[in-house]
């Protein structure tokens, strides 16, 4: 059990049996009344954000994921495969167990999977990919870095948008928090 008091983001914490993580947190202490806890925590199986107040002090059962390293092996039409480094077992997921980890996902990449209680509840990928650009308009002569950005399909069928210098079959480096285009790899 932890104390409301010792909420830090980032810490994952079980509420009606689902697991939560804080993303944002403030203790306040009115002039009046109880001091309270103002809080915004992810649901980490739906991807929800909730805003929850907490009285200063409450207990709260600390969630403990469990996170296992996993090769991407190859997508078999609905379902994503992974190898479990360690055992060597194989699991699948689905679109919505992966979520937007999936416009980034290249076979045989190392990704974590989180656990909770046996279950997968979600994947975290690498903050930095690099993908191959298969498709763009082509570059003009003249064109410059801080000109302007046009769209670009990825090897894995992601967008991005791109400077006008990007031509087809660079090899870019891409920021999967945000899904922009960080420079040329």
């Amino acid at each position: 059990m932890i104390s409301t008091n010792d909420l830090k983001t980032g810490l994952t914490v079980e509420i009606d049996g689902d697991v939560y993580q804080v993303i944002e947190f403030q203790h306040v202490k009115p002039g009046k009344g109880a001091a309270f806890v103002r809080s915004k925590i992810r649901n980490m199986r739906t991807g929800a954000v909730v805003e929850k107040t907490f009285n200063a002090g409450e207990k709260l059962p600390r969630a403990r994921i469990e996170r296992r390293e996993m090769q991407y092996l190859y997508n078999d039409g609905k379902n994503y495969n992974f190898m479990d480094m360690e055992s060597y077992d194989q699991i699948q997921l689905t679109d919505e167990a992966l979520g937007d980890a999936v416009k980034y996902l290249k076979e045989n990449m190392n990704i974590e999977v989180l656990m909770f209680q046996g279950k997968h509840i979600g994947v975290e990928i690498p903050n930095f990919v690099e993908l191959e650009v298969v498709e763009t308009a082509p570059g003009i002569k003249g064109d410059t870095a801080s000109g302007g950005s046009k769209p670009a399909t990825l090897e894995t069928g992601a967008q991005v948008q791109v400077p006008f210098f990007i031509n087809v079959g660079d090899v870019l480096q891409i920021d999967t928090r945000t899904g922009n285009y960080i420079k040329r790899a």
